[in-house]
């Protein structure tokens, strides 16, 4: 795969997995999923942002185009982006794996490496040369180790799995390059299935990085944010602060089909009330993933059972 370039000295190297049939063994993926990873180029050193999930590390190696990194960052620990990291210290012994103190943590204990390794606090940066990384730390979103690293002279920020989403990238990255009108339902239902019940946290992330200007979001999953950063953003916002959109979800099991019909004839007079935006969703067929997106979507909820 060509080299991607994000912006000047900025590179995307992730991989597309489109052979998982379900994340976490949980969540349907009907449109694969991406792992993202990125390269950054200093002056004086690289670095890596995050890594990807095992299976695809060879992938990842041929993206790379020969980078090598001085430093690993760590955003987020959960194995489909750090299961990676004992293959690529085998690689680059020399590379420097950067993370906060219970990212290191967890690095010792899930594969064993203690040494050259750099804890970094909150609000500390890192000299490439020409480029500097800037960390935050934004515990659970959607695990406590979790942070992001802001390049303020490109203002670029690597979200880890905020902003992220379900669907793997159809030959480019940038949101400027591709329709995301199918990646926003799978935002959706990312964020409700994995990221949902840490709002309180995600609105302490929001707040504590309005301090900075970002013309680029870059995720560990889905489509790098750049054109449409105003609307994913509120996406995001309202979903964090739990403000749902117009609308009913129906949702109903049945055994011969009268609790069918009662949940047909709701959504009838929903719409003869004036109601537009009607879900609705037989429990013993739809994935659960789906059933829970449109539960947080939307306002109105009905749940039919025999």
């Amino acid at each position: 795969m060509r080299i991607r370039e994000i912006v000047s000295c900025i590179d995307y190297v992730g991989v597309n997995d489109r052979t998982t049939q379900k994340f976490e063994a949980l969540w349907p993926l009907p449109q694969g999923v991406s792992y993202n990873s990125y390269i950054v180029r200093g002056s004086k050193c690289t670095a890596m942002i995050d890594a990807v999930e095992i299976s695809q590390c060879e992938h990842l190696l041929k993206n790379m185009n020969g980078a090598q990194p001085d430093y690993l960052v760590i955003n987020h620990m959960e194995p489909d982006h750090s299961g990676a990291i004992p293959v690529l210290r085998k690689y680059f012994p020399q590379m420097t794996i950067v993370g906060n103190i219970k990212t290191l943590d967890m690095v010792k204990n899930y594969y064993g490496i203690e040494d050259n390794v750099l804890k970094i606090a909150d609000g500390e940066e890192l000299d490439l040369g020409g480029l500097t990384l800037r960390f935050y730390l934004t515990p659970m979103i959607h695990w406590p180790e979790t942070m992001m690293t802001y390049v303020p002279e490109r203002k670029l920020l690597f979200t880890g799995d905020a902003f992220g989403c379900f669907g793997a990238l159809n030959g480019a990255v940038t949101d400027s390059d591709i329709d995301i009108s199918p990646y926003i339902p799978e935002m959706y239902r990312y964020y409700s299935n994995i990221v949902g019940k840490y709002g309180t946290f995600v609105q302490k992330a929001i707040n504590k990085l309005n301090c900075i200007e970002a013309n680029y979001l870059c995720p560990t999953h889905g489509p790098v944010w750049h054109e449409n950063l105003r609307y994913i953003s509120s996406i995001y916002n309202r979903l964090s602060k739990y403000e749902a959109e117009p609308g009913v979800v129906i949702v109903y099991g049945s055994m011969y089909g009268n609790t069918e019909d009662m949940a047909e004839l709701i959504a009838d007079q929903l719409v003869q009330e004036g109601v537009r935006n009607i879900r609705i969703h037989n429990a013993s067929y739809t994935d659960l993933s789906y059933i829970l997106s449109d539960i947080f979507k939307y306002n109105g909820l009905i749940i039919g059972a025999p």
